[in-house]
């Protein structure tokens, strides 16, 4: 006599730790509920991911916590959720567990449903390719599966004998290959015409405080070599908004909250804080200069421990292999050196030329499915069992 086939519904767990999470678990749920009609999606995600159908166990913001001195507060917290969730999954039995990004707290869980027989996608590798690339391994043995945004991190785990499938980065699914410059402009009230400069100082008010008094003074040199600049900055928060105007007592700067994305597409060049922000300037297709500045210790650590793996700190640098935009790290951080390579984007059109199809390219290699490539490269995992 044979055994019983089970009729019970695939199920399928999600766990993403805050908002940039949720905006990739959306998407990767429709197109798994596309491949799976009856499939059930249960765990920890936003309000994107329950719209697309997730059965929310708890709300992705109780993940969201930033900081050494805030995740040592919450750390207790944190521990009894997973411990709590760890069971309820278990209870559960899904067919595939995938932890979007939030590594502290998916990869120790991955690595404990996988040892009872769970399969583990962790999507959005960590860094791997910029600080110590002998985490692949240890992040191979919580993963089946890792999704990878960067075309140039599966060879990094495969050095380590780790499953990952570049899957496409979301923002060069949204950008458009061409943005509208004219409408940008329109819409954040600023003029047709003359040079337009965006500043984008950081999302975290320590990055605020350490960069506004140079951005500040490099806007003021710029203001006396370009006639007719205006300059945009957006603000991530009210925090980083009111640090970010106490700096720049003469107003130079054209504050607006949040719409970082229509003040690249309406300037002509961006000075930007090193993090996402650059990419989206790439992606953009804007001519960037990329300034940043850590704690004097802080940087003194990880050049001592040899923690960076890198030469090259802004993304587009790290995708092309080369350097293609100005990065003005710590001591090289001043208003006079912003300045002149600020200034050299406006003044150098046969750069800006030689630049853009560069960009162009690399938004192309990008772009490799997105949310459909998670969901097959997740189904073939399901398909497997």
């Amino acid at each position: 006599m044979s055994a019983a086939v089970s009729t019970r519904p695939l199920r399928i767990a999600l766990v993403a730790g805050e908002a940039s999470g949720d905006q990739l678990g959306a998407p990767l749920i429709e197109r798994l509920r596309a491949r799976h009609p009856d499939a059930e999606f249960a765990g920890i995600g936003g309000p994107l991911m329950q719209g697309a159908g997730l059965e929310a166990w708890h709300e992705s913001d109780e993940l969201a916590v930033m900081g050494l001195v805030e995740v040592l507060r919450h750390l207790p917290r944190l521990l009894r959720l997973r411990r709590s969730l760890t069971r309820r999954l278990l209870d559960w039995r899904p067919d595939v567990f995938i932890g979007i990004d939030a590594p502290d707290f998916n990869l120790g869980l991955e690595r404990r449903l996988r040892a009872q027989g769970i399969r583990t996608v962790h999507y959005v590798s960590p860094s791997v390719w910029a600080w110590r690339e002998g985490r692949a391994a240890k992040i191979g043995r919580s993963a089946d599966r890792v999704l990878c945004l960067f075309p140039m991190e599966p060879p990094i785990y495969a050095r380590h004998g780790v499953d990952a499938r570049f899957v496409g980065h979301p923002l060069a699914e949204r950008f458009p290959r061409r943005a509208d410059q004219r409408a940008a402009r329109a819409a954040l009230a600023l003029q047709a015409e003359g040079p337009v400069l965006a500043v984008l100082p950081g999302s975290r008010l320590g990055e605020i405080e350490r960069l506004a008094g140079d951005f500040i003074a490099a806007v003021e040199q710029l203001h006396d070599a370009l006639p007719g600049l205006q300059v945009i900055a957006p603000m991530a928060n009210a925090a980083c908004d009111r640090a970010f105007a106490a700096a720049d007592p003469r107003q130079r700067v054209r504050r607006v909250a949040g719409r970082s994305h229509e003040a690249m597409f309406a300037a002509d060049v961006v000075l930007l804080a090193s993090g996402t922000a650059a990419l989206e300037a790439m992606l953009a297709k804007r001519p960037m200069v990329v300034a940043y500045r850590i704690a004097p210790l802080t940087h003194w650590l990880v050049k001592r421990l040899g923690l960076l793996k890198v030469d090259r700190y802004s993304l587009p640098n790290v995708l092309a292999g080369e350097t293609l935009v100005p990065e003005l790290m710590q001591s090289e951080c001043t208003p006079e050196t912003i300045t002149a390579a600020v200034q050299r984007w406006f003044n150098d059109e046969a750069a800006v030329a030689e630049l853009l199809p560069r960009f162009d390219a690399l938004h192309h290699a990008l772009t490799a499915g997105g949310a459909e490539a998670a969901a097959a490269a997740v189904d073939e995992l399901l398909v497997r069992q």
